[in-house]
């Protein structure tokens, strides 16, 4: 059976660049490859095409595999197109994506693709235009003046004149300020007094660092933000409004900005909104009326404003919208019952519909092809959230790990954990949600269960959650109790690498090389403040890293040169509650992470290097999208990448850990040692490493030919291995072992004890 060759077109030109190949690499891990050939189509802030390597999917940011391309990528004209893709999936946003361009450069190719045609697309990126053509239609529009690019000088010279645009225009402040062509909030700001206006004007018309473009200077409205995805039923004929999603802010002086959008947890959203039905019809009756004036097609988002009077105002409508695995999108169609996978497909459907190319022979024999397969699968329950400072990051390696669990080989169950250490199940509809905060306000009374429940729905339990309870041996000793096997280390292993501190010491008694650190009480600090830092001067010296020695994802982490900084860095940490702070010397060299997969004999992946902007890699860095760098592999020669492997492996066996870890590091060359010879000097141990879709061990995994689906796999195998549950065979299910994979890569497979 021929398979539709899907292109999936993300990065792109606009400084939406990193949010698009977010959105790409969503809809690539969600596209059913039992229907579609995946074609992965990667376009630079230059322009240049390259058909992406699936190893370069899973980075955190575009440079991490930027100087990779001209090497492993291929790279293509536009012309090639026609031979390599029967249909484009567009998962690429703001300009030069969603304003008609490439829209027209595809139709000019004759590659039917998603989304709106050239009209609509250039006219809904247009926000000025947009807007009038609204207002002319009826339908209620932020009060605001536009600034153009002309105007930016002799307003400068003359700020009486936009005084009295304001004033024709009657907009008092605050005031909200965009660009009339970008996206993802960018460029977006509030201004409180008029005398920070000119200046708002002025760095958001040059957001983009190419175009200077027109300005938004709007009223700032007050009521319940909205957006609302709009999308078309191609069997009724209908355009369906989603449930909207409303977006609370707990601060008057905010807007929803990229952070919000795009760091886990950040933005408080809840899906419906909190209003009447009534209010809900409304707002989803306006945002189809926006969709069909504007003749967009297939997909919208539709964002607004639902006054107190119960008016609604529409500020925005998109052609296109982002695709991260918790936007809108996915977010909206889950209360419709659709998984990430059948909204993707439906949208797919749609535009093959329209364009006359749904197979419906090929739509029942892919039907009957499922029917015929085996059954049998494997339950899995997946915790995610807790208590701890990185449930946020848990919610999102645990989301990701159920979807990177192959549906054909298991029947996966999401648990969420609850502040409180309860088990509740989720539904599609409440696996989506924003933040765990969201999730803890909807889970009802019915779907908890207790820990002793877990044999009766799973085989397996993959733990996605990170730091305190879930990482300490706790959780691992409660499976344990309970005859459950599970993914990572064991008790011992789990509760010593929590323990910074003691780890340090355990792997110093061994031999391997740690910084120097102190471990404060609190009961002393507060007898014996002095003392306490006259111990750390005399002992470490300035500057030091300041940490809680059982927290991760660089929570209450800092970097300290002076003595008074070192009071409020360790004080802060014992005013959130810990008992313990751990003071480290700092470190100069190659930040390194290095993930290490196995059991009795385990293998280390490539190492990556940090690339940190300030003083220490923070939480931003590593989970915002486009906010940090990893190079993987580190630029380091090949016996030097050996020597911190065969480190990483001692010092994984040691510990005890089991499955997979990831080790942070730092390494030293001769220059830099404190001995004159090469060194590595071990950070921390990680035994459940973040799982979220841009994780640094899927790019050392996809490095040796590992893909994340396929490690997922392998840290399943692995963790029935160690605990010798045999009686779910790997030929019955499929399963992967790291030796398959290895070997079928042509790479030395590691020992069969490991598997």
């Amino acid at each position: 059976m021929h398979k539709l060759r899907i292109g999936v077109l993300m990065g792109g030109k606009s400084i939406e660049h990193e949010v698009s190949f977010n959105s790409g690499r969503t809809v690539c891990d969600h596209l059913d490859t039992a229907r579609y050939t995946i074609i992965p189509v990667y376009q630079t802030k230059k322009g240049f095409l390259y058909i992406l390597p699936w190893h370069f999917l899973h980075r955190g940011k575009t440079t991490d595999f930027a100087h990779r391309l001209d090497s492993q990528a291929k790279l293509i004209s536009w012309d090639a197109l026609k031979d390599l893709v029967d249909f484009m999936f567009l998962a690429v946003h703001g300009r030069y994506a969603e304003d008609g361009t490439v829209q027209g450069m595809l139709e000019v190719l004759g590659i039917p693709y998603l989304g709106s045609g050239i009209f609509a697309s250039a006219l809904c990126m247009d926000k000025v235009v947009q807007k009038n053509i609204l207002q002319h239609a009826g339908l209620s529009v932020p009060h605001g003046i536009v600034v153009y690019p002309h105007q930016l000088a002799k307003l400068s010279e003359n700020t009486q004149e936009l005084s009295q645009m304001l004033a024709m225009a009657q907009v008092k402040a605050p005031y909200i300020v965009k660009p009339s062509g970008e996206g993802s909030s960018l460029g977006v700001s509030i201004v409180q007094d008029e005398k920070d206006l000119y200046e708002a004007i002025r760095v958001s018309a040059k957001i983009s660092g190419i175009h200077v473009q027109p300005v938004l200077v709007e009223e700032k409205i007050c009521g319940m933000e909205f957006s609302c995805i709009v999308i078309y039923d191609y069997l009724s004929n209908s355009l369906i409004p989603m449930p909207p999603t409303e977006i609370a802010q707990n601060n008057d002086n905010r807007i929803f900005d990229y952070e919000q959008k795009y760091m886990p947890g950040r933005a408080l959203e809840h899906t419906p909104p909190r209003c009447s039905q009534e209010q809900i019809k409304k707002i989803q009756e306006a945002c189809a009326a926006v969709t069909k004036v504007l003749d967009v097609k297939t997909v919208s988002r539709i964002d607004g404003f639902l006054r107190p009077d119960g008016s609604v105002v529409v500020f925005e409508a998109n052609t296109l919208t982002g695709m991260s695995p918790t936007s809108f999108l996915f977010r909206e169609a889950a209360e419709l019952g659709m998984s990430h996978t059948q909204l993707i497909n439906h949208l797919i459907k749609t535009e093959l519909y329209d364009y006359g190319m749904l197979n419906h022979e090929e739509e029942q024999s892919i039907t009957e092809l499922k029917k015929s397969m085996n059954t049998k699968k494997i339950r899995v329950a997946v915790l995610l959230g807790g208590q701890s400072h990185e449930k946020e990051i848990s919610l999102e390696s645990g989301r990701n790990v159920i979807y990177k669990l192959s549906p054909h080989t298991y029947e996966a169950c999401p648990v969420f954990v609850s502040s409180a250490m309860e088990l509740y199940t989720l539904t599609q509809t409440q696996l989506v949600r924003n933040s765990t905060a969201e999730i803890e306000n909807i889970v009802e009374q019915a779907s908890k269960i207790g820990w002793s429940d877990l044999p009766s729905i799973a085989d397996f339990v993959f733990i996605g959650l990170h730091g305190g309870l879930g990482e300490n041996g706790a959780v691992q000793g409660t499976l344990e109790m309970l005859d459950l096997p599970y993914n990572g280390s064991g008790v011992l292993a789990s509760a010593l690498c929590m323990n910074k501190y003691k780890t340090n010491e355990f792997l110093r008694a061994n031999g391997f090389e740690v910084p120097k650190s102190v471990l404060v009480h609190k009961d002393d600090w507060c007898l014996e403040k002095q003392l306490v830092i006259q111990r750390i001067t005399e002992s470490i010296g300035f500057p030091i890293i300041v940490k809680p020695h059982d927290d991760g994802c660089s929570v209450l982490v800092q970097k300290v040169k002076h003595e008074e900084d070192l009071v409020s860095a360790i004080e802060a940490i014992f005013l959130d509650g810990k008992s313990h702070a751990l003071v480290e010397e700092c470190i100069l060299g190659m930040e390194l992470t290095v993930g290490v997969i196995g059991n009795d004999n385990p293998k280390a992946l490539p190492a990556s290097q940090a690339v940190v902007s300030g003083e220490i890699l923070s939480i931003e860095e590593k989970f915002l999208p486009g906010a940090g760098e990893n190079q993987t592999p580190a630029p380091l020669r090949p016996e030097i990448m050996q020597f911190i492997q065969s480190i990483m492996e001692r010092v994984y066996t040691i510990i005890g850990c089991k499955g997979y870890a990831r080790i942070d590091c730092f390494y030293q060359d001769a220059t830099q040692s404190p001995t004159g010879n090469d060194r590595v000097v071990i950070l921390e141990i990680n035994t459940l490493p973040g799982l979220t879709p841009a994780t640094c061990i899927f790019h050392q995994a996809a490095e040796i030919g590992i893909k994340p689906m396929d490690f997922i796999d392998i840290i399943v195998q692995l963790g029935f291995d160690q605990h010798k549950k045999r009686d779910l065979q790997q030929d019955d299910h499929g399963l992967k072992t790291l030796n398959d994979i290895l070997s079928s890569m042509s790479i030395e497979p590691i020992n069969k004890a490991d598997c």
